[in-house]
């Protein structure tokens, strides 16, 4: 009986041990698995993570996005020029030899400053008409006089009297003739030894010269012998696509740039649109304004110019560097947090060669990947 009863025992005994270790094994996995899956949230589909100082980010170049400026149309060629009605181009208005050269290229000169001397035997011939010209006058004007007393004093002859007059009359015309032959000679006045002086009409800078001491200049010369200009402000000449002319118009405000000074804009106005196609180019030549006061923007640059929207709508402007396209769809990466970075999608207005504007998903500060989106975007798909 004992024995039965302990048996008995042993065998309750184990059912309970069994029972125990089955609950613990059943119990414990689960509580790993809850473990488990908070230490290992999930990552977002649109979502680059990486470790701060992560060799990664060293491949990536993110820079923060501002408003600009919308443009109508991508930029158009264009040239730097010299604002004609600001410009000069000097020829001597008469034949003679340089003596002497006060401008040099590169300098600047106010209006009426000599800028070479010459001699010029035919000036000095001017001269010297103009003063036997002033003598004859003199001399026409008392032979008047005395004809007048005379005549008064019925002595002289009416006829007599009135071919005085005449005489008078004739030379008062030659000293006339012979002055406005010197002024426009030498518009600027006349050297201490009677050399003609070379002047300029405009302040400017002297921008070219084409003659030195000794050289012989004739009136009839083909090239000037001087360029000035006030380069304060310069003239853009934009080749016109025919498709684009019914977007640009005069008074339209349009930036400048040019590669000298990347990422430098200048500010200008479309003065003239021309009225007329080249039939070589097929273009229409537009005429802008610019100012120009620290100097940058020189003749004969080469230069890209985009007409504004008027109003002065701005948008976000991106380099097409930064963008991802899929299908009809267009995404950015933003850095949302350091080593975070986000697929966005935006809505794209004018797409240009190099840049494009942002209508929608983006805003100015954002801080965008302009360089490795395409490896961003590789290592987001072949982690999903």
């Amino acid at each position: 009986m004992n024995a039965n009863r302990a048996i008995l025992l042993l065998i309750l005994f184990g059912a309970a041990a069994a029972a125990g270790y089955g609950l613990l094994r059943g119990v414990a996995p689960a509580r790993g698995e809850q473990k488990q899956e908070r230490a290992a949230e999930p990552t977002p589909a649109n979502i680059v993570r990486y470790e701060p100082g992560a060799a990664q980010l060293s491949f990536l170049k993110i820079e923060p996005v501002a408003e600009h400026p919308q443009a109508l149309i991508d930029p158009l060629n264009a040239r730097v020029a010299y604002d004609e009605d600001h410009t000069v181009r000097v020829f001597s208005p008469i034949a003679g030899r340089v003596t002497r050269i006060d401008a040099q290229p590169g300098i600047r000169v106010s209006q009426g400053q000599p800028l070479a001397w010459l001699d010029a035997p035919d000036f000095a011939s001017a001269v010297a008409d103009a003063r036997k010209a002033e003598l004859d006058l003199a001399q026409r004007k008392l032979a008047l006089n005395r004809a007048k007393d005379l005549y008064e004093g019925e002595v002289l002859a009416r006829k007599d009297y009135e071919a005085a007059q005449t005489d008078y009359r004739e030379a008062e015309v030659e000293v006339e003739r012979t002055r406005a032959r010197v002024r426009n000679l030498a518009h600027a006045g006349m050297g201490e030894d009677g050399r003609f002086a070379l002047r300029t009409p405009i302040a400017g800078m002297v921008l070219d010269r084409q003659i030195n001491p000794g050289s012989e200049v004739r009136p009839d010369a083909a090239t000037p012998l001087f360029v000035i200009s006030d380069l304060s402000r310069v003239w853009v000449m934009i080749d016109l696509p025919e498709r684009d002319l019914e977007k640009v118009r005069a008074g339209q405000s349009v930036i400048v740039e040019v590669d000298a000074f990347p990422g430098k804009q200048f500010r200008g106005q479309v003065a003239h649109v021309g009225r007329v196609l080249d039939p070589a180019t097929r273009r229409i030549q537009a005429r802008c304004t610019v100012a120009n006061l620290d100097g940058l923007l020189r003749p004969e640059m080469y230069a890209r110019v985009a007409p504004l929207a008027a109003g002065g709508k701005q948008q976000i402007r991106i380099p097409n560097s930064a963008l991802i396209t899929q299908g009809v769809m267009t995404f950015v990466f933003v850095e949302t947090a350091p080593g975070v970075l986000e697929r966005r999608r935006v809505s794209l207005g004018l797409q240009g060669h190099t840049d494009s504007f942002v209508q929608a998903g983006l805003a100015s500060g954002d801080k965008v990947v302009v360089s490795g989106a395409l490896l961003l975007n590789s290592e987001l798909r072949a982690g999903s």
